[in-house]
């Protein structure tokens, strides 16, 4: 059980759920062409859930001392796991994501691709020992990364099944999935602030420089305020835009993404207390849950 908390089940099941609505609700509504069979979406699916495993350990090795402060009750390394448990879990994990991005990139015929998995990896070990405490460098790094997750699905699904003849198509639903990767990572950037509000105690005895510790919690509360109100203005204008014509599509956005996110706004505003900054991370996931399932819908 505590190994199962080690790797954040419920986070790699939104990963899993990202890539399935992805090539089973996206690209299919679409009618795109498609380059991987069952197999080896699957193998795509495992590698990518064992690199982000593996990026969850590694940032709680390296979160040891912040979370006897940020979690003291929660914490599981040098608690109830060991540390070096803990590495050979990560190495596991991490090398097996790393081999399987390699078969798959070799099996579709584009070995260069392998290197993806590779440059994640190595991201993700960037992040947790450097990069993290670097002022807003390490928000967009992990919100960037999270987008990937996203986007490295059209990379090896859409991209070998173009044609002369499909090569539009293909191209229009690689667009498609770029703007879901853009909301994503703005999504998760305005989240990496929110937790940086909560976690302020132990980053700053831990020696990071977040947005909160620079310029305080109620500058940046109105920093993710502004930043809420902008994401809901571009997916208000990206409703008009691409999905006025389909009544289900925009009832769907309007009440599921756009009423939580001008709530999320409105609670920003009014945030100061620690179980208010809380309450608000758990409100950004909801919305990018319901905004991965609208993949399912999408016209």
């Amino acid at each position: 059980m505590n190994f199962l908390r080690l790797i954040r089940p419920v986070n790699l099941l939104l990963i899993a759920l990202v890539q399935l609505l992805t090539k089973y609700g996206l690209f299919q509504n679409l009618e795109a062409s498609t380059a991987l069979d069952g197999i080896q979406f699957t193998i795509l699916l495992l590698a990518t859930i064992f690199i982000a495993a593996g990026g969850y350990i590694i940032n709680d090795i390296y979160d040891v001392e912040i979370d006897r402060i940020n979690k003291p009750k929660s914490r599981l390394i040098g608690k109830t796991i060991s540390e070096k448990f803990a590495l050979r879990v990560y190495f596991i994990c991490t090398i097996t994501g790393v081999v399987l991005g390699f078969y798959l990139s070799n099996s579709i015929h584009r070995p260069g691709f392998a290197a993806l998995f590779i440059v994640i990896a190595a991201l993700l070990y960037l992040y947790a020992s450097y990069v993290k405490g670097v002022l807003l460098i390490g928000n967009f790094l992990i919100a960037g990364l999270v987008a990937i997750s996203l986007l490295i699905v059209g990379l090896f699904d859409l991209l070998p099944a173009i044609t002369v003849d499909n090569r539009e198509t293909q191209a229009g639903v690689f667009q498609i999935l770029l703007h879901y990767g853009l909301f994503a990572l703005l999504l998760n950037f305005i989240r990496e602030l929110v937790k940086d509000i909560v976690d302020i105690n132990g980053d700053k005895k831990g020696g990071l420089t977040t947005l909160p510790i620079a310029i305080g919690r109620k500058r940046t509360i109105t920093v993710v305020f502004l930043l809420g109100l902008l994401l809901t203005l571009l997916v208000v204008l990206y409703m008009y835009r691409y999905l006025y014509h389909d009544r289900l599509t925009v009832l769907y956005f309007l009440f599921l993404i756009v009423a939580p996110m001008l709530y999320f706004c409105v609670r920003s505003w009014n945030a100061e207390q620690p179980k208010d900054y809380l309450i608000l991370s758990r409100l950004l996931k909801v919305i990018m849950f319901f905004g991965i399932c609208s993949m399912a819908i999408y016209p």
